[in-house]
């Protein structure tokens, strides 16, 4: 029997323009490490850190492009995403998960907390930080 990690809802944050009944799935490059193909999609039960994603998706991308926050439905199993559970945080209090399955797009979410230009600034600098030093590796 499978654990029951979380009951949702779950969020994906993403510059994805979609539509309802669309498959999210492992594959793509990581937005964080583009030479790095994912294994995993990656997915949140926090609307808001799915929106920070979505935001951070758009600064790497270049600008430009619309944040964008989907409700997600997992398609199959899915586990605890070791990125940040117990490696950065006692236990999963992110509530962020990741599947080798698709997630299916229910809907999606035009409101939620956004971040400050200057936290998004944070941010950004906290990230290329942690990318020029060799860090930030990806647990594919």
């Amino acid at each position: 029997m499978t654990q029951v990690l979380d009951e949702g809802p779950f969020f994906h944050g993403t510059i994805a323009d979609l539509r309802v009944g669309d498959l999210l799935a492992a594959g793509r490059r990581s937005n964080y490490r583009p030479e790095v193909v994912m294994n995993h999609i990656y997915f949140t039960a926090i609307l808001d850190g799915a929106g920070l994603a979505a935001e951070i998706a758009v600064e790497l991308s270049g600008g430009g492009a619309v944040p964008r926050v989907y409700v997600v439905e997992p398609t199959g199993p899915f586990e605890n995403d070791p990125n940040v559970t117990d490696k950065k945080f006692p236990g999963n209090p992110t509530r962020s998960y990741r599947s080798r399955t698709p997630l299916k797009v229910l809907g999606e979410i035009n409101q939620w907390t956004r971040l400050t230009p200057e936290a998004l600034q944070v941010w950004i600098e906290r990230l290329a930080v942690l990318l020029s030093n060799g860090g930030g590796e990806i647990l594919n």
